[in-house]
Order: C-alpha cells, then structure tokens, then sequence
C-alpha cells in the first residue's frame, strides 16, 4: 500500500497493490490523531467492497497492545460525552496519550449517564469495542448482536448488514431491554454506508419506539447521499440521529480489486508444538440458560451477548483480572499473543491487557483478505480454518509468522468438539511454539 498526501487539503490516497486506488478526504480529525496509529490498508476478498480499513486499535485483524484496544473505546466514550452531552471526559488527554502511543495508562472514570442508556456492539468486528465504549458509564445497559442461532431463545430484533458476508444480526435480549423510550448508543467500528445502522434503527422502532439514538465509530465514510439518508430517516421516523466519530471523511476509488486468491504459504508445521489445554470454569464463571443446537455448552454472562448493567460490568472486571492471574502462572514466554475467536473478543482483550509486558491481542474473523508480503501493506499472512464451534464456517487468523511470538494463548467462550478443532489447531501449529486453549464454559458431560 503506497500512500501519497496534500495536507493543505486533507486528502489523502491509499494505492493497493497498484490494481486499486482509495481517496480520503478528511473532514472532521477532532482529536487529530495520525491516521497511520489507526489503520492501513488492504484488498479484500468481496465482490461487494474490494477493499478494507485495517484498523490498528481495534485487535482484530492485526495484533494490538489490549491495553490500545481498551482505550479505543474510552477516546470514543469521551467523544460521545463532548457531542451528544456537551461535558468533558476528565482523563480525555491521559486517553489520547495513551492511544498515540505516548502512555499507557487505563482510563478508570465512569461517567454516570443522565438517563439510563442501551449501549448495542455490533457483531462480530465490533463486540469488543461496544463494551470498551459502555464500561466508561454508569447508568447504561449493553448487549452486542451475533450471528448465532441460540436455543430456548427468540432473536427480539434481527437486521441485516449488506455489505458483509454474514448479513444477518440477531438480538438475544430479554424483552424490557427495548421496551421503554432510552437512548440507544450504536457502536461499530466503521461506518461506509450507515446502512447497517439504519436498519437496526428502523427495525428497533417498528416495535419500540423512541425518539433518540446515537452512532458511534472509530471512521465515519458515509457520503453526502449518506448523511442525507439518515436526515430522510430522522424526518420520516420523528427521531434524532446522533453521529460521533474519531475520524469522518470522505472515499472514493479507482480501479478494481484484485483477483480473488490468497497466496500459498508453505504447509509446515513447527516441530512438535506444545498443546495445553485450559479450563477457566467454576464458581467464578456466571453462565447463561441458552446454549446452541451446535453445543451444549453454555454462553458466558459476561460477554453482553444477552444483555448487561453497569453494575454486572464491575464484577465482569474483577474476573477478568482474576482469570489473568491464573494465565500468567501458566505463561511461558516473553512475547505472548492472546488470541480472541469471533465474537467472543471482550473478555480475551479484558484479561489480556491484565497479563503483563510482551502481550499482544488479536482475533480470528470470518472476514477473507488478500495477503501480502510487503511492508506497506496490512495483511502479509494469512490462516484460514474451519470454525471449530460450527465445523463449517470459514475463519481466518492474520499477521503472525513463526518466531514472531513464544506461545498463543486461544480464547473460547465454550468447549469444542474435539475433532473441529483439528482444523484451527493444524494452522496453529505452522506459527507457534507454545499453543494455550483456554476454554470457559464446558460441554455437559465433560469434568468442570
């Protein structure tokens, strides 16, 4: 990715390997933060969008300090306050600091909301960046949406996301979640279109109507169309549509994606890895009812996947820095990846940034990039893998090379089916040494 800039215009051009050309004009940078601390660049593997923001705050598809991750998600908290409640976070500089690299000390204020707010993480990119945005209030609930099918248990709302190769989101919350006139806070990573927002929007409001909600992104590309659509909406609705950024602007692009392959890397593995299994279960674990018709094992309460108050998130802390203290018995090495899988990235990015010095985050995605080997570009490597909890869908872990790291530590938010594991665990063992599954909720018939 070569990139080419005017700053006496804020434009800026992203050329992916020479087949495609992105365009940004910056229009709003009001923390101006560096664009290269926050992302690159990369061609996707989608005949809908051939090209993808690669954040490098989020811990998705490039390994972050957790503790970046964590403060993402306060930088936008703070951002939201400013916009939507005209106050000042008072550790909004400390944030900043932190976010470019200069310090790296969390953010532990909690701003208590004047009126009770529904903070929503859309899945699966921006789960953990949701819940880093709604631990820094009080007064707010939150839960993320999922691509799952769950048992003994209906969706409330469902909506679609267009762009994505799983479109479809549900909502597994109880009912008095939605049934009153709050706030709701929408959280995602990237806004392109809006239109994902928007859907949930009018789908929210067919059923519970309110009049206020907000959407909340690291980037804001929507287009003068765009914006003028959610205008549309908020007459058509009676509502109003908050927006808050870290970055808003303008793309455009030239050219055409490239071709859709990956390259091949060599099919060896490291000599003899060491395979630990970890079992985090017990009294400390708060399970759910609801399991899935793939696995019998039972979802965490902590993720937020069906709903979550400012009070239970307290005690979501102290686990996480309980369930790091028992990791850091168990690390090895100097330089640790934990790795987080699909949704499940709050709790893994949480106990992560409780681990120590040498820990980096990252997660397994379903989203298929054309990797690289060039230092320009975002994505140099590619894994791709079974889905261990489904046995079919395609997944995939970026950006790690033998040697780069003394172990992984791997994330489930539930015990798999040992031989969908295989799949996962052969494309592990190209890269790592050392390899950790740490599991925190079991099959029924297994041993707690």
């Amino acid at each position: 990715m070569t990139l080419s800039t005017n700053q006496q215009t804020n434009k800026y051009t992203f050329d992916l390997l020479g087949k495609l050309s992105v365009g940004i004009e910056l229009t709003s940078n009001p923390y101006l933060l560096p664009l290269e601390n926050l992302f690159s660049m990369a061609a996707r593997i989608n005949k809908k969008r051939g090209f993808l923001f690669v954040s490098k705050v989020l811990g998705k598809h490039i390994p972050v300090d957790p503790a970046v991750a964590l403060l993402t998600g306060s930088a936008l908290a703070a951002r939201y306050m400013e916009v939507v409640h005209g106050e000042t976070h008072p550790e909004r500089d400390q944030i900043l600091s932190g976010l470019n690299g200069e310090a790296d000390q969390k953010s532990e204020y909690r701003h208590t909301l004047p009126e009770q707010t529904l903070f929503i993480g859309f899945a699966e990119t921006a789960t953990a960046l949701g819940h880093a945005v709604f631990e820094n209030f009080k007064n707010a609930s939150f839960f993320h949406t999922t691509r799952e099918l769950v048992s003994g248990i209906d969706s409330m709302i469902n909506f679609e996301e267009e762009h994505s190769h799983a479109t479809s989101h549900r909502c597994y919350v109880n009912e008095s979640i939605f049934d009153n006139d709050q706030p709701i806070v929408l959280v995602d990573d990237e806004v392109t279109t809006g239109k994902t927002a928007l859907n949930i929007i009018e789908s929210i409001q067919e059923k519970y109507p309110r009049s206020e909600y907000t959407v909340v992104s690291i980037l804001d590309w929507r287009s003068e169309e765009d914006q003028r659509r959610f205008k549309e909406t908020e007459e058509r609705l009676g509502i109003t549509i908050h927006t808050v950024a870290l970055i808003t602007g303008f793309i455009s692009t030239a050219g055409e994606p490239v071709a859709e392959h990956q390259l091949k890397k060599e099919d060896d593995s490291l000599a003899d890895p060491n395979v630990n299994e970890i079992y985090l279960t017990g009294e400390d674990v708060q399970l759910t009812s609801y399991s899935s018709e793939l696995l019998s094992a039972r979802y965490l309460h902590h993720t937020g996947r069906f709903g979550l108050s400012d009070s239970e998130q307290i005690s979501v802390g102290a686990y996480c820095e309980m369930a790091a203290a028992k990791l850091v018995q168990v690390r090895s090495g100097n330089k640790t990846l934990c790795l987080g899988t699909g949704e499940f990235m709050y709790l893994p990015m949480k106990i992560a940034s409780y681990m120590g010095e040498g820990v980096f985050y990252q997660s397994t995605t379903r989203s298929p990039i054309h990797p690289v080997e060039r230092e320009d570009y975002a994505v140099k490597s590619s894994y791709p893998f079974t889905n261990p909890e489904d046995g079919v869908t395609a997944n995939y872990y970026y950006n790690a090379e033998p040697n780069q790291y003394d172990e992984v530590f791997v994330f489930f938010e539930r015990t798999v089916l040992e031989n969908q594991m295989q799949s996962m665990l052969h494309q592990l063992k190209k890269v790592f040494p050392v390899i950790n599954l740490v599991f925190f909720s079991t099959h029924k018939k297994e041993v707690q």
